[in-house]
């Protein structure tokens, strides 16, 4: 028996290694993601479950004063410190990988039966940390995950100026006529969702001065989007204002609704469901910007692309006839050798991307460490509303500032 569990554990062990390796031949960002969506599982099954555990280990429960609560967003904080630390690992290690000569980038690629049982060690050893140095990481998350909304909001621009450019260089009228339908639809949606939120977040009979001053705002933006970008001055397009202006509309919505539940204002407060669909609504912005990020590093056009490695001098001239087809195999083993190609995107940038999501996440998950809500709702309180609605004026500023910034500095390159 002994025998046929050894050679069980042996041939699963196996499988498991041929699927990472082919799962990581063809792509090594698809495996790391992966890596990251079994984060954010564990963090929520930790984050349902593992209180009554977590009480009972004594250097984390050193009061009795300790809510469940407490225990949940623990639960949450030590987990993604594991896998903050995980990926902040590998960003410093691939710091300067240029092409795959270095063998950081094999490092990169394989070795996952190593990089799994490091990633559990780290994720099991928090659990062993006193609670001041999670308090500690608690504080430093939040400032990473507003690295990490800037980033998205970076990445959204570049996307839709990214998609607008490729439809205009086709230069063909069906083009131009699906910008125009696609923007005019946009804003429609906006202005129309718009309208919902007051309807939602201003009970009659109610003083919601600020969330009106939170509505109107975001309408006043998408008109100041449309009549900035359409300027003669400015080389702008109305499909990235329709964009940005849907996304705003998007970002007020999550603000709002991340209103204390018993807040008058807050027309939502007697639903669960909306909690529910506004965590998977970041859950899936937050895997999808990481999988954007990472393949947008590896386009020639941004700046987060690493350098091309020097190529070696051109071909050597030609002798005699008879010695170039005798050497023709050497030449090319030579030039293979000799010919670094240069990595397709920079592995620093994509694994500092996953452990600022890391913390981003564990925000998400433990309602940015505030335990003023009932336990049994994600991502609530005044905290999360002003993370929100900042992140949509900066969104704003950075939109305004891609199309203006050409005419105060012509000689850059924006976005």
């Amino acid at each position: 028996m002994s025998c046929l569990a050894s050679c069980c554990a042996t041939s699963t062990c196996g499988l498991c290694n041929c699927v990472a390796s082919g799962i990581t031949k063809r792509s090594a960002r698809l495996a790391y993601c992966g890596l990251f969506g079994g984060f954010l599982i564990l963090s929520w099954v930790l984050r349902e479950v593992a209180a009554p555990l977590l009480e009972k280990i004594p250097w984390i429960n050193t009061s009795e004063t300790h809510t469940k609560d407490w225990y949940q967003i623990q639960a949450v904080l030590r987990v993604s410190m594991g896998n903050f630390l995980f990926f902040a690992i590998f960003a410093l290690i691939m710091i300067g990988v240029k092409d795959q000569n270095d063998k950081r980038d094999a490092w990169h690629h394989g070795g996952w039966i190593v990089k799994m049982v490091l990633w559990i060690l780290l994720v099991v050893l928090m659990f062993f940390l006193p609670n001041a140095v999670i308090s500690v990481y608690g504080t430093l998350s939040k400032f990473g995950a507003g690295l990490f909304l800037l980033v998205q909001v970076l990445i959204l621009l570049d996307f839709t100026h990214a998609w607008n450019d490729a439809w205009v260089e086709k230069d063909e009228q069906k083009w131009y006529i699906a910008l125009l339908v696609i923007s005019i639809g946009c804003y429609i949606i906006a202005f129309t969702f718009s309208g919902i939120l007051f309807i939602w977040f201003n009970p009659s009979g109610q003083d919601c001065g600020l969330n009106v001053f939170f509505i109107v705002m975001t309408m006043i933006l998408a008109f100041a989007f449309a009549i900035i970008a359409l300027h003669p001055a400015v080389n702008g397009s109305l499909l990235p204002a329709s964009v940005i202006s849907l996304y705003c509309a998007y970002v007020c919505y999550t603000g709002l609704s991340s209103e204390p539940h018993d807040y008058v204002c807050n027309g939502l407060n007697n639903t669960k469901v909306v909690t529910t669909s506004t965590l998977i609504l970041g859950m899936l912005t937050t895997v999808l910007s990481v999988l954007y990020s990472a393949l947008r590093a590896g386009s020639s056009t941004t700046f987060l692309s690493p350098p091309s490695s020097p190529k070696s001098g051109g071909k050597k001239p030609l002798l005699e006839e008879e010695e170039l087809e005798e050497g023709k195999e050497k030449e090319k083993e030579k030039k293979t050798d000799a010919e670094a190609r240069p990595v397709s995107y920079s592995y620093m940038f994509f694994h500092l991307i996953f452990a600022l999501a890391s913390m981003y996440s564990a925000m998400l998950l433990s309602g940015w460490t505030s335990s003023s809500e009932s336990s049994d709702l994600i991502d609530v309180g005044w905290t999360s509303v002003w993370v929100r609605i900042c992140t949509e004026w900066v969104t704003a500023a950075l939109f305004v500032w891609s199309l203006v910034a050409p005419l105060i500095f012509p000689d850059r390159e924006f976005f």
